[in-house]
């Protein structure tokens, strides 16, 4: 698969393992994939701030990403107490319904610009 993708890695694209921890997203994938970017599934972020072993969990990955010198990206991030824990355990990238909600990418350049609430 990693042939399949040079073309595009080529360009300047990057590759993202999404919803890591699920599903098909296993160990396996880090070595075989090239991927650059790492997203931690919201169903381990959702109990961070209440749960020791969803934060041990999220730990590991981020020790294990970082050493592979992958970026971290957290999903499902909808209030600021499980911002401030990720930001605690070194996670540096975020996404959810506490940051932003979706909309019209036509408004993207504009929420960019706007300055932070």
């Amino acid at each position: 698969m990693a042939r399949a993708v040079d073309p595009l890695l080529g360009l300047g694209c990057q590759l993202a393992i999404d919803d890591f921890g699920t599903g098909h997203s296993s160990l396996a994938r880090l070595v075989q994939l090239p991927a650059s970017i790492l997203k931690i599934d919201r169903s381990f972020v959702k109990d961070i701030t209440c749960s020791d072993t969803a934060a041990g969990v999220i730990r590991s990955v981020l020790l294990l990403a970082h050493t592979l010198h992958m970026t971290v990206i957290a999903e499902g991030v909808e209030d600021s107490d499980t911002l401030t824990v990720l930001r605690q355990l070194g996670c540096t990238y975020a996404q959810g319904y506490h940051l932003a909600r979706p909309g019209p990418a036509n408004l993207i350049n504009q929420r960019l610009a706007a300055p932070a609430t």
